[in-house]
C-alpha cells in the first residue's frame, strides 16, 4: 500500500513538471508518456507470468511453464457458481444501463428543458463521487426500506455505477447524427415512433453496442458495490478477494485474473470499434475515447 502510495506520489509530481515542458518537446514527452503507462500497467503483466508459472508462491525465479492453475481454477464449483450469478448481473445491469442511457441521452441531445443540466449532472455523479460512499449510502437506503439484499439489489447498484458510462457514450451517438434524416422521414409521413424506430435506431446502434459492451465489463468487474449490497451472495469479484485470504488459491485466482483482463481488453476494442464505426458513418470525428 505504502509503496502504491509512493509510486502515485511520484507520477503526479512528474506529471506536474512535465505540465510546464514546452509542447515542442515532443520526443519528451512521448517518452514520459511510455514511461509512465509502463508503471501504470506493469502489474497487470505480473498475471499470466505467473499463472504459467510451475509454483505455489508467487515469487521469482520461475520455475517451470504450466497450465495446471487454469484446470484447477475451473474445477472449483463455487467458482462456477459465482461466475453464473455474475453473469446475469453483468447482462441485467448492461441491458439496463444501455435502455436508460438511450432515453437520457435521446433527451439531453433532442430537447431543452427546465434542470436539464442538473438533471444530467446527477446522472453523471457516480463518476465523480467514491464508490465506497455511493455502497454506503445504497446500503443505508435499502435497509431502511425494508429491501433485502440480493442479487437484485447487486443490479440496483451496479446500473447507478454503469448510467455514466452508457450515457457518455449514447450522447456521443447521438450528437453525430445527422437531424435532417429524421425530419425527412417525419416529412413523408412517418411517425415520431416509427422514425426513431426506423431511422435513429439502426444509425445509433454501434452506440448501443458499445455502451452495452463498456457497462457489461464495468460490471463483471466490479467489487465495492457487490460487496456491499450482495449479502454473502456468490459473485465473481467478491469471490476472487475471498479466495486470495488462501495461499495456495492464489496461482489459480491469478489464472482467473488473466483471463478475466484477455476478456475484457477484447470486450473493450469491441466497444470502441462499434463507437468508432458509428460516429464514422454518421460522418464526424472518430478519434478520441469514448468519454
Amino acid at each position: 500500500m505504502t509503496l502504491a502510495l509512493v509510486i502515485l506520489v511520484i507520477a503526479a509530481v512528474v506529471t506536474a513538471v512535465f505540465w510546464f515542458i514546452p509542447k515542442k518537446n515532443g520526443p519528451i514527452l512521448t517518452m514520459y508518456s511510455g514511461l509512465y503507462l509502463l508503471v501504470l500497467y506493469a502489474p497487470i503483466l505480473i498475471l499470466p507470468i505467473f499463472a504459467f508459472n510451475d509454483n505455489k508462491v508467487v515469487t521469482f525465479p520461475l520455475k517451470g511453464f504450466t497450465t495446471q492453475w487454469f484446470a484447477e481454477m475451473w474445477a472449483d464449483p463455487n467458482l462456477r457458481i459465482a461466475l453464473g450469478n455474475s453473469l446475469i448481473i453483468a447482462l441485467s445491469t448492461a441491458t439496463l444501463a444501455t435502455v436508460l442511457g438511450i432515453f437520457a441521452a435521446r433527451a439531453s441531445v433532442r430537447y431543452g428543458f427546465p434542470g436539464k443540466g442538473a438533471a444530467l449532472g446527477l446522472i453523471m455523479l457516480p463518476l465523480v463521487l467514491p464508490e465506497m460512499i455511493v455502497a454506503m449510502a445504497l446500503l443505508v437506503v435499502l435497509l431502511s426500506i425494508g429491501v433485502p439484499l440480493s442479487i437484485f439489489t447487486i443490479i440496483m447498484g451496479h446500473v447507478l455505477i454503469c448510467m455514466p458510462f452508457a450515457v457518455a457514450i449514447l450522447t456521443s451517438a447521438f450528437q453525430s447524427l445527422d437531424r435532417s434524416l429524421e425530419e425527412a422521414a417525419l416529412d413523408l409521413g412517418e411517425t415520431q415512433i416509427s422514425t426513431f424506430r426506423l431511422i435513429t435506431l439502426p444509425l445509433v446502434m454501434p452506440g448501443i453496442l458499445a455502451s452495452f459492451l463498456i457497462t457489461f465489463t464495468i460490471s463483471i468487474d466490479e467489487f465495492i458495490i457487490s460487496n456491499f449490497l450482495g449479502s454473502g451472495k456468490p459473485v465473481l469479484s467478491v469471490y476472487i478477494f475471498g479466495q486470495f485470504r488462501f495461499p495456495a488459491k492464489v496461482p489459480s485466482m491469478l489464472a482467473l485474473g488473466t483471463l478475466l483482463v484477455a476478456f475484457s481488453i477484447c470486450l473493450l476494442a469491441i466497444a470502441e470499434y462499434f463507437r468508432r464505426r458509428g460516429i464514422a458513418k454518421a460522418g464526424g470525428n472518430a478519434s478520441g475515447g469514448f468519454l
